[in-house]
């Protein structure tokens, strides 16, 4: 089965690369819909990891010096019968590939891949002990390295709200190593219809459901009521959902009232708080502690 087939660049401007060209991330999302969706994955191992996941690649846009490598690759992929194959190779000199892209390329190698179907929020719950919950964390940098964290920490899944940006932007599974493939998430519904009115599902809704499947919620803030994170109670809890929330606010009024425990991390030299991102790193660790 030939997995690849080379296809040289000629037309910069050919309909076959408005995919890395003319399509932005929010339409790469909502290409197929309502049935899933595209992104685009960048450097070698990122791909690698997509592919041994079971994302199914659609093409790839990649610098010569990279043709020799793309048996291997593809040589990863999860399932195979399930690609078109051949899948397309558009390859040209790096020149060439800056022009059309307008950017370098990172490690000369990209990849267009469908969207999965993302698990239920009760197959993300059911039989985990320890959740990341993100409120409102927008930018993608901060969403890849809370992904790292979480998937080398030791921690179950994520659970997004639906005002976050998007794991598979590709920054953000750039900056996670590819991470987002590895750790199970998904993301919270926006809201639901009531009386003719939207009623927000987050955090009321999600955190009834949370506390249905056992889970306590500890929510990280700057408070007086806030306890150090170093508190045993806090990391001995069997099923613990830790919230963080967005960079320049932090979490709402409504999530502190909801949650069961306010933490922080103690700071030093008058420092107040934390990255969301350092923040997570350092509270996953601290999770990692069990009695017995």
């Amino acid at each position: 089965m030939t997995l690849i087939e080379i296809r040289e660049i000629e037309d910069e401007n050919s309909p076959v690369l408005q995919f890395y060209t003319e399509q932005n991330e929010t339409q790469l999302k909502h290409y197929y819909e309502p049935h899933g969706g595209l992104f685009i994955a960048e450097t070698e191992q990122v791909i690698l990891r997509a592919l041994g996941a079971g994302y199914i690649p659609v093409s790839f846009l990649a610098e010569k010096r990279y043709l020799d490598k793309l048996p291997d690759i593809m040589g990863c992929m999860e399932e195979p019968e399930a690609a078109d194959l051949p899948v397309p190779v558009y390859t040209a000199p790096m020149e060439i590939l800056i022009r059309i892209t307008g950017y370098h390329l990172t490690k000369g190698l990209l990849c267009l891949m469908k969207r999965r179907p993302l698990p239920s929020i009760d197959e993300l719950c059911r039989d985990a002990s320890r959740l990341a919950v993100l409120e409102k964390v927008t930018n993608p940098t901060n969403i890849g390295a809370v992904f790292r964290s979480a998937a080398a920490l030791g921690m179950d899944g994520v659970l997004l709200s639906a005002d976050c940006c998007d794991p598979l932007y590709r920054r953000a599974v750039r900056v996670s190593l590819g991470t987002v493939f590895q750790i199970p998430w998904t993301i919270m519904p926006s809201g639901r219809k009531e009386e003719g009115s939207l009623q927000p599902y987050w955090p009321s809704e999600g955190m009834k459901l949370l506390h249905g499947y056992g889970f306590k919620t500890a929510a990280m803030a700057l408070s007086e009521r806030a306890v150090s994170i170093e508190e045993p109670s806090i990391w001995q809890e069997e099923k613990l959902a830790v919230i963080l929330g967005n960079e320049a606010y932090g979490l709402s009024g409504e999530t502190l009232l909801c949650c069961d425990r306010e933490v922080c991390i103690p700071m030093q030299h008058g420092v107040d708080s934390l990255n969301v991102a350092a923040a997570g790193a350092v509270v996953f660790w601290q999770l990692r502690k069990r009695t017995g």
